[in-house]
């Protein structure tokens, strides 16, 4: 970027480009406000002074203030950003035009354009969180606003720096109270929050267990509604998730009858019961990775185990896949017992019952890569069940 021509001068210049820029920067002010997250439509449940407030008082002196607020660091970065993108002619009228002005006059432009300034200094993310945070703890907020606020922090907790601020910020407390709203898309998107910034983050899985949302979301999952249900379901999974402390928890919540429940009905919504064998392959996995750990006692449960044999029926074949993935890895743990797949859940007939119904999909040739790659899981099981048995065929590694 250039610098300023020497016949113009510093302090004028300042000025004269400043003015330059007024209407752009008008217009500017008028745009909907957004932050790193692009396309935020952000809560209006405050004025607009309240957000120029959040954002802080100009410091042109740190670095610090600036990297964190966004938007120009000073009048000088307003005026070298407006010289690359102006008009040099008119830049020279301009300056004509500032020269006429008096003194005083020149002050007054100057307190104005750095108000207008401050305006179009953008608030950074935390500092969103925390407008959202103050109105959901406002307890005359209308649901409309309560909404807008938790679907802002839905979006602004995706990246994992994020979600560590929330907690700092101490907004957890506030997002965990909202899960007893009466309103269920409150209940709904509460829940949402929390998967999401729990999701492979262990210090938010730990802050999030210990001010006790487990509990709530375990009995959230029992909602009438299939999609609060869901939701709360991510939001278990992502607590316990590679964490043997929220497993623990998660038992003594009787969270292994919640999953036996779910897969063992029909008639509950079918993206539920994907997610909860989904679950179950994966704490069966997490148990294989942690040998030194007790393996949960709900993992050599007979009635448990046929649950998960029994979703090899179904006609969804994406809930067959993932059924296959959970007796894949519940085969392989140390407790369970190869007769009880055999004798109790009846695994050997069901194998073969899914091989007739694969050899079947094949015939359509638009789905026949998948069943060919569910054939092949399925032959993998099958394998780890007949060397589980003792009949001499090695596990594949």
């Amino acid at each position: 970027m250039g610098r300023i021509p020497a016949s113009i001068g510093t302090g004028i210049g300042i000025i004269l480009l400043l003015i330059m820029g007024m209407d752009m920067a008008r217009t500017s002010a008028e745009l909907e406000n957004t932050s790193s997250s692009a396309g935020l439509f952000w809560s209006t449940a405050k004025e607009e002074g309240d957000l120029v407030h959040k954002a802080g008082p100009a410091d042109d002196s740190t670095a610090a203030s600036e990297d964190l607020d966004g938007g120009f660091s000073s009048l000088d970065g307003m005026l070298q950003w407006a010289i690359g993108h102006s008009d040099t002619a008119k830049l020279k009228e301009t300056a004509q035009d500032v020269q006429r002005l008096s003194p005083s006059e020149l002050k007054q432009r100057q307190l104005e354009l750095k108000e207008l300034v401050e305006k179009l200094k953008m608030p950074s993310d935390a500092q969103l969180m925390q407008i959202a945070l103050d109105d959901l703890n406002n307890s005359s907020l209308s649901l409309e606003d309560r909404h807008r606020a938790l679907q802002e922090l839905l979006i602004l907790v995706e990246p994992i720096d994020n979600a560590n601020d929330l907690c700092k910020l101490g907004g957890l407390v506030a997002i965990i109270r909202e899960l007893n709203h009466p309103d269920t898309d409150v209940r709904k998107i509460s829940a949402w929050i929390l998967g999401k910034a729990s999701q492979n983050n262990p210090f938010v899985q730990k802050q999030v267990l210990e001010l006790g949302a487990l509990a709530t979301l375990t009995k959230m999952v029992k909602s009438s509604s299939a999609d609060e249900a869901i939701k709360a379901f991510y939001a278990v999974s992502a607590l316990i998730r590679g964490n043997v402390a929220g497993q623990e928890l998660f038992y003594a919540e009787a969270g292994d009858k919640m999953l036996q429940d779910i897969l063992s009905n029909p008639g509950v919504d079918i993206r539920l019961r994907r997610k909860a064998v989904f679950l179950v392959a994966d704490l069966a996995e997490c148990q294989l990775e942690n040998i030194d750990q007790p393996e949960m006692p709900f993992f050599s449960n007979h009635f448990f185990l046929k649950s998960v044999v029994d979703l090899t029926a179904s006609t969804d074949l994406d809930l067959q896949e993932k059924a296959l993935v959970a007796i894949k890895n519940l085969l392989q743990l140390r407790t369970t017992e190869a007769l009880v797949f055999k004798d109790f859940c009846g695994l050997g007939d069901a194998l073969e019952r899914m091989k007739q119904q694969l050899e079947d999909l094949m015939l359509d040739e638009y789905h026949r890569d998948y069943v060919m790659d569910v054939e092949g899981l399925r032959k993998e099981v099958e394998l780890i069940f007949q060397a589980k048995l003792g009949k001499g065929v090695r596990v594949p590694t």
